[in-house]
């Protein structure tokens, strides 16, 4: 019967995934830091999208790079916090210029802190 009411309290988790600017790692970090963010993934990336990248010359050729320096920044939240999360990396990584980013928004089934074996959004 303890299994049931567990599963029966159990959240719905999203992760949120961001692909962002490198220049906004930090103003990101700091954000999620005062609003209580934790348990973020940031990884290092190359991709383009509609930025396209730049030409770039080397002895007297011209060669599309078209792999751009990005961060993927990875959380997962309850749902009922992905909408604020979504805002927060929104206002933070916002120029308003080709090449801001995107931010992707998936559900996980289940979360499992490893050292006390403590499952769903309470091990987040």
């Amino acid at each position: 019967m303890a299994s049931q009411s567990s599963k029966e309290r159990k959240k719905i988790m999203k992760l949120v995934e961001a692909i962002i600017r490198p220049e906004k790692l930090e103003p990101l970090k700091d954000a999620f830091l005062e609003a209580k963010v934790n348990g973020m993934n940031v990884r290092q990336i190359l991709g383009c999208g509609n930025q396209f990248g730049w030409v770039a010359h080397n002895r007297g050729t011209s060669v599309m790079m078209n792999m751009l320096p990005k961060i993927e920044i990875k959380v997962v939240v309850v749902d009922d916090k992905v909408e604020e999360i979504v805002q927060l990396i929104m206002n933070t990584v916002r120029t308003g210029e080709i090449g801001d980013g995107k931010i992707f928004i998936k559900p996980v089934e289940e979360c499992i802190r490893i050292r006390t074996g403590e499952r769903g959004d309470i091990a987040l």
